[in-house]
């Protein structure tokens, strides 16, 4: 992800975050595996520089491109006690940052690319597709970023044509839950187009009509989450995530705090196109409440109403917390 968060934030209407009947299907997962972007990359991309990016001289968290862990390392602590862990350093966190749903840049890894890397070691027994694992899938941002550059590229025949680009890519990120479903994934997670622009509204509409013309298994239950609607929520009410209000302009590092975690308070992002951890334990917090990933967890008002409280609840409020702090 290569351009500013203030999209992000822009007001946007999109289609339903999640339908009314997607419910857990298993009450405790056994595997989490990752494909995806910046958002949720846990060290590809930094194994594959050779150390150099995400620089953590700037104040990245290893491997991230934040301040700390983001939400799926936040799911990961919480389901078996570590982090998500790099495919390249043999996990099965397949995300690399910069990367798109569809095939139109070298490196890093696209969308086709990450799968083709875990059927792999599927084939090869380092891997299984678990029917008691949760899939998490989290695309769009970069071919947003680079649409342009895309539908102008003779060598891709969009001739300018912006929204057949990101059309395809929602197909295409459509396309990864049913070869999930037809090898035997039946618990996925996957993220809208999360900028705040007509483009990405136009995305993600794309991507849910593709994902309901889908056949999948019965029991297959795909979580959808809505990141504009989840940004909007977080900025506009960041309290009840027990986060600081957001009264810093611009970006973590431009302003100079580029200490791990706490050094960001009020900030929403880290580097001007990812938003800091506490964003990202946020994040977290809206997934397990809509759709009890780890736990049975209250809404975001009844945390706020807990920290308002006395004494007793307040002490029970940071307890619960505590699954979400960055290390």
């Amino acid at each position: 992800m290569k351009k500013g968060i203030a999209a992000l934030l822009c007001a946007a209407t999109i289609v339903t975050t999640s339908p009314a009947w997607a419910k857990k299907t298993t009450d405790s997962y056994t595997s989490l595996t990752v494909f995806g972007d910046s958002l949720v990359d846990a060290g590809n991309f930094l194994i594959d520089s050779s150390g150099t990016r995400p620089n953590p001289a700037l104040g990245y968290f290893p491997g991230r491109w934040t301040n700390g862990y983001d939400y799926t390392d936040l799911i990961s602590l919480s389901l078996f006690g570590t982090p998500t862990l790099a495919s390249q350093a043999g996990g099965a966190n397949y995300a690399y940052g910069g990367a798109r749903s569809l095939n139109t840049s070298p490196f890093p890894p696209h969308l086709d690319e990450q799968y083709g890397r875990y059927t792999a070691r599927v084939a090869a027994g380092a891997a299984s597709n678990d029917p008691n694992g949760l899939y998490v899938l989290n695309f769009g941002a970069n071919d947003l970023f680079n649409v342009a550059a895309t539908a102008n590229d003779p060598t891709y025949g969009y001739n300018g044509n912006q929204q057949a680009v990101i059309r395809d890519a929602a197909i295409n990120y459509a396309q990864l839950v049913k070869d999930l479903n037809d090898a035997g994934v039946r618990n996925i997670l996957i993220t809208s187009f999360p900028l705040g622009t007509a483009l990405a509204t136009y995305g993600t509409q794309q991507l849910y009509q593709a994902l309901d013309g889908l056949s999948l298994n019965a029991d297959t239950t795909v979580f959808r989450f809505d990141y504009v609607a989840a940004f909007a929520r977080i900025q506009t009410n960041p309290g009840l995530y027990g986060i600081d209000p957001f009264t810093q302009a611009g970006s973590c590092q431009s302003g100079g705090r580029v200490a791990i975690d706490n050094g960001c308070r009020g900030y929403f992002s880290f580097d001007g196109t990812h938003p800091v951890a506490a964003v990202q334990r946020a994040l977290y917090a809206e997934m397990n409440s809509q759709f009890a990933l780890t736990s049975d967890v209250p809404e975001p008002a009844t945390w706020g109403m807990m920290i308002l409280g006395f004494a007793v609840v307040g002490a029970a409020a940071r307890r619960t917390r505590v699954r979400y702090r960055a290390a």
